[in-house]
């Protein structure tokens, strides 16, 4: 996730002056975005030595470390929203990590490709995986281990006792609220414990 109108539309998810752990940042954009325009302060946590560099010369305060360590490094409720923006899809124990999103955080925020998206649909029942630009990778050489849905991620959400204040779809920078499941390249749900 990069394109501005994007990071926006999440930005404004968040409250000002949040204390924001961001898991999986890539190069920052959204923290700055955040400390400058919302007033919001905290950390990064990003494992890809480029994008640590970036986050770095940005200002942002950056941990570099595997997320499949998971958060024992950090206190019950350090943090006000701790955000995971394309990065369950490449996380082994999904239900883990969510566990501890709301262990370290009051509220968290996700963003994963929609596999149910209407052109991934398409392209699946004439027998092929899609590539597209949430998904810009072929079959065989994608960094996503899972592949999930919209509907997939509330089911898992309430499972997990998470109560999902807020969902919708995100494509180029606009909210789908009618039918994400099948109009959104891109699902985001804000949630508490």
């Amino acid at each position: 996730m990069s394109e501005r109108r994007d990071l926006e539309l999440i930005a404004s998810l968040v409250p000002p002056r949040s204390r924001v752990l961001d898991l999986g940042c890539g190069n920052g954009a959204l923290l700055a975005l955040l400390r400058d325009e919302r007033g919001c302060y905290g950390y990064g946590v990003e494992l890809d030595d480029a994008h640590v560099l970036e986050c770095v010369q940005r200002g942002v305060n950056v941990l570099q470390r595997n997320l499949e360590e998971g958060l024992a490094i950090f206190d019950d409720n350090s943090f006000d929203v701790v955000l995971q923006l394309d990065t369950l899809q490449h996380i082994r124990n999904t239900e883990q990590m969510l566990r501890e999103t709301v262990r370290v955080g009051r509220m968290g925020i996700v963003s994963f490709p929609n596999f149910a998206h209407w052109p991934n649909r398409l392209r699946v029942l004439g027998g092929r995986m899609p590539v597209t630009k949430a998904l810009p990778y072929q079959w065989y050489d994608t960094p996503n281990i899972r592949v999930g849905t919209f509907a997939d991620f509330d089911v898992l959400a309430h499972k997990n006792g998470l109560r999902v204040t807020e969902a919708f779809g995100l494509d180029n920078g606009r909210a789908v609220r009618r039918w994400p499941n099948l109009l959104a390249p891109t699902a985001v749900f804000k949630f508490e414990r």
